[in-house]
């Protein structure tokens, strides 16, 4: 019988509001339905108090809400809390909450597995299994919001689109779900604090730039020399350096936002003077920073993380060149929760 009904989140307002006409109800009834479903999350037509009980068998009997549900949550001795999310068909994907003493941000999946093929990461050795539909990304907001208040005592702050798969490859139910929170008849968040992480997909990034998106965006760059990066993350032969760094340009110029490059140091892969100095030079395309991000091992043994010294000299010569720098440490390692760990180890 459920396979009949239709998922009731893939309709818009206005779809609810004609279903409503159609069966000879008031339009406005569409609109409570509405609310019910994105401000208020509500995953059960019967806790919809201000709807009739006729109106609400009616629902029932014709549609599904194929919510999540956080099947194992981890917590970590930082406090990071990692989630194992059940989707309606059976599928896993994980998504993470990481608090500071004034934030708590949310890394969310947007992907089963991931189209991308990137060496160091424990969710590209997964295949793409399917993409996310918007509201399954927009519940892991939602369930690491509510634990966000639970945990510590304060609403969720920020989200990064930094879980499993590529953004980009799941652009059209990605920007749904971000015109969902940020709506005001969603969550309401503000979509400068919204991050969307990408390998970096040229083509896909000029879209971003001429959709006018409002969000950040960063980038998984970890080489700015085309036979490094190709052979760490092995797409780079179809997307090299010089076609991303045009359609940063572009983003650029069209949005007037800066971006944030990712950088992980590995020890013999990237660390030495040549691959600075290329860094450097990319970083004079467009105003941007650098994350630094320290590697999360994912049990291969091949990379390792640079030394503390070849992490020094990159972030002196990015500083001297006037390059914002940040190193980051590492949070919720001890449950795999860290960057590129996310794998449904559990």
């Amino acid at each position: 019988m459920k396979a009949n009904k239709k998922d009731i989140r893939a309709l818009s307002k206005k779809d609810l509001q004609d279903f409503f006409v159609s069966n000879g109800e008031k339009a406005f009834r569409g609109t409570q339905v509405y609310e019910w479903l994105w401000q208020k999350a509500c995953y059960d037509f019967n806790e919809m108090t201000n709807i009739s009980k006729e109106i609400r068998s009616m629902l029932d009997a014709n549609f599904v809400i194929n919510n999540i549900e956080v099947d194992t949550m981890q917590r970590s001795n930082d406090g990071t809390i990692k989630n194992a999310v059940k989707l309606h068909d059976g599928f896993t994907v994980e998504s993470v909450l990481i608090p500071t003493y004034s934030r708590t941000t949310a890394c969310v999946s947007s992907q089963v597995g991931c189209s991308l093929d990137c060496k160091f990461c424990a969710t590209a050795q997964l295949k793409r299994l399917r993409n996310l539909n918007a509201d399954e990304i927009y519940d892991q907001v939602v369930a690491i919001d509510q634990e966000s208040r639970l945990y510590n005592n304060m609403p969720l702050s920020n989200i990064v689109y930094m879980g499993m798969g590529e953004p980009l490859m799941n652009y059209k139910n990605v920007l749904k779900s971000i015109e969902k929170i940020t709506s005001p008849e969603g969550l309401g968040m503000s979509p400068r604090r919204i991050t969307l992480s990408t390998s970096g997909v040229p083509k896909m990034i000029k879209k971003l730039a001429d959709d006018q998106v409002k969000f950040n965006l960063a980038v998984s760059l970890h080489s700015a020399r085309n036979e490094v990066r190709t052979q760490i993350m092995p797409f780079n032969a179809k997307f090299p350096l010089e076609d991303l760094g045009e359609s940063l340009q572009y983003w650029y110029q069209e949005t007037g936002k800066a971006v944030t490059y990712e950088y992980i140091v590995w020890d013999g892969i990237n660390d030495t003077r040549e691959d600075i100095l290329a860094l450097i030079e990319f970083c004079k395309l467009i105003p941007c920073k650098v994350n630094l991000i320290e590697y999360n091992p994912i049990d291969d043994g091949i990379f390792k993380q640079g030394s503390d010294d070849s992490v020094a000299q990159y972030k002196n010569a990015l500083e001297a060149h006037r390059i914002t720098v940040t190193l980051r440490h590492s949070r919720g390692k001890d449950i795999d929760a860290a960057c590129g760990q996310l794998a449904n180890k559990h």
